[in-house]
């Protein structure tokens, strides 16, 4: 499944959700990020990264649209406010290409969007809601109040007053505002999340116990059945195609004033998934065409507090004191690995010619050994070819400068060390043909399956650990640019990616430090 997020900016706990999901529900998911800024730190945790215009750029939805078909995304997912209306307009363009758009309808987002429309949408639902007045000089309420922009979001230009001598300051700085009465009381954000038709999956009240720049960082999951309750009929006018958050004020009465609504997932929306909403395994699941039913084990009561994290976006100059470099297609040529499988296959058969014929099949992007079983009438015998070339002992060689570079980061006293995915048979019997002789050799597979193989990191931190080296000492030399270096780079490696021209992986991510030769990369490595 492939996800596409637009503005990824900062929401990674967003997109380590939906790889947890991925994980949970045994679907392999692909995370698109796309982003003006190549320095936004979420982009380090997406498998592909994408660059875009502005969003206010005209060309920005056929840029997307170009994206989305180009890489077969099955779903896009908005993150911010500023392209949400575009793209509820547009949505039907993307359907053409083949992916679907988590959006609600544009007349629904319009209303979002407005602070007066929003208002008289809430008072139609039956809710309370402060009345908002568009010019300073017509407000009759009572102080304290608030100010902020018609159509703004992230608590950006938004101003508790005192009083009016304050307001005409305000309204003098702030272009298209609303000035409504200030409701004192305790916040709240209701995370709701609902299938394509706008019916609720899940829908978690939440306190905010603490908040910076309009973004909650201490929560603590509040299963009110009133705004429970209460929810469930805003769904029912609004009908909002996946997510919603839905923030409003509990007064010292007990009156839920409802203040806003943001058609998307919110910044805080990860902390009610890790509560038991499990909205990104929905999502998978509606993708799937399963339905599913509404969640009530939510955990009430529990609180998570938001922390900062950094991620390297481009690396500096540090001592390398140790390097981790991938196996297939970075020490030896993996083709040079499937001739030789193909050549024990032929003797397996009893046929020298099978293995041009099934070079020819792989070549043809053909699942080889399947195809020449066909051919020959003798699938009965397929899991006995599997086992042949799966177990058989390599003709494979090192490539020109590894002996060397090996030689030289050991007699520097730089630890040296493998890590590799796939059948821990096969790995071993490459690390013995290539005369390997290195005692820090992980295969992934062997931790306990192939959901350790890269990108999962478990493999990087072990190495670490047993090294006891910090992350920023290690350096990490691999080829496959769709999954080597995700791991490295989240926890703060070094990289360089050996572009091998040959090799069987050329896609991917954007790496900084590219090398096409090992000359190249002993040069980065050691001088």
């Amino acid at each position: 499944m492939k996800l596409l997020f637009t503005g990824a900016g900062r929401r990674i706990e967003l997109l380590q959700a939906f790889k947890n999901a991925g994980l949970v529900l045994g679907k392999e998911v692909k995370i698109y990020g796309a982003d003006i800024s190549d320095t936004a730190p979420a982009l380090r945790y997406c498998d592909y990264t994408r660059a875009v215009c502005s969003m206010k750029d005209m060309r920005y939805i056929d840029r997307l649209v170009e994206i989305c078909k180009e890489d077969h995304i099955d779903l896009l997912i908005p993150t911010i406010d500023t392209d949400l209306l575009a793209l509820s307009r547009n949505s039907r363009r993307f359907e053409v290409v083949g992916t679907k758009v988590m959006i609600s309808a544009p007349e629904m987002i319009q209303i979002c969007r407005d602070k007066n429309e929003i208002f008289q949408f809430f008072i139609n639902c039956g809710f309370y809601s402060p009345k908002p007045v568009n010019d300073w000089r017509k407000y009759k309420g009572c102080y304290p109040a608030f100010i902020k922009p018609k159509d703004g979001s992230s608590s950006i230009n938004a101003f508790k007053v005192e009083n009016q001598r304050e307001l005409e300051a305000y309204a003098a700085q702030i272009k298209d505002y609303i000035v409504q009465p200030f409701v004192q009381g305790t916040e709240y954000t209701i995370d709701i999340f609902c299938d394509w038709d706008g019916d609720p999956i899940s829908i978690v009240p939440r306190k905010r116990m603490q908040v910076r720049a309009g973004e909650v960082m201490k929560t603590q999951i509040c299963m009110d059945r009133t705004m429970i309750e209460e929810a469930k009929e805003l769904c029912k006018i609004f009908r909002p195609c996946g997510p919603i958050t839905v923030q409003l004020i509990r007064d010292s009465h007990g009156i839920d004033w409802y203040i806003e609504i943001n058609p998307r997932f919110g910044g805080g929306a990860p902390l009610s998934m890790k509560a038991g909403a499990r909205s990104a395994e929905a999502i998978l699941k509606l993708l799937d065409g399963d339905k599913v039913p509404f969640c009530t084990d939510i955990e009430d009561g529990a609180i998570y507090s938001r922390f900062d994290q950094s991620v390297c976006i481009r690396e500096g100059k540090s001592q390398i004191k140790g390097v981790i470099f991938d196996l297939d297609d970075t020490l030896y040529s993996e083709k040079e690995y499937i001739k030789s499988g193909y050549k024990a296959v032929a003797e397996f058969l009893g046929e020298s010619s099978y293995a041009d014929r099934l070079w020819k099949f792989f070549e043809a992007g053909k699942p080889a050994i399947d195809e020449l079983l066909k051919e020959i009438g003798n699938v009965h015998e397929r899991e006995a070819v599997l086992h042949a070339y799966h177990f058989h002992m390599p003709d494979i060689r090192l490539y020109p400068g590894v002996t060397e570079i090996l030689e030289e980061l050991n007699a520097k006293n730089i630890k040296v060390g493998i890590i590799t995915d796939g059948r821990p048979e096969g790995q071993r019997n490459k690390l013995t043909a290539l005369g390997l002789n290195i005692r820090d050799a992980i295969i992934t597979d062997e931790l306990g399956g192939i959901q350790f193989r890269k990108p999962c990191d478990i493999a990087f931190r072990i190495m670490a650990h047993k090294w006891r080296l910090p992350f920023e000492q290690i350096m990490y030399v691999g080829d496959n640019a769709e999954k080597d270096f995700q791991a490295p780079r989240q926890l703060g490696m070094k990289s360089i990616y050996f572009k091998n021209v040959e090799g069987l992986y050329q896609e991917g991510v954007m790496i900084q430090t590219v090398s096409r030769s090992f000359k190249e990369i002993r040069e980065k490595l050691l001088c």
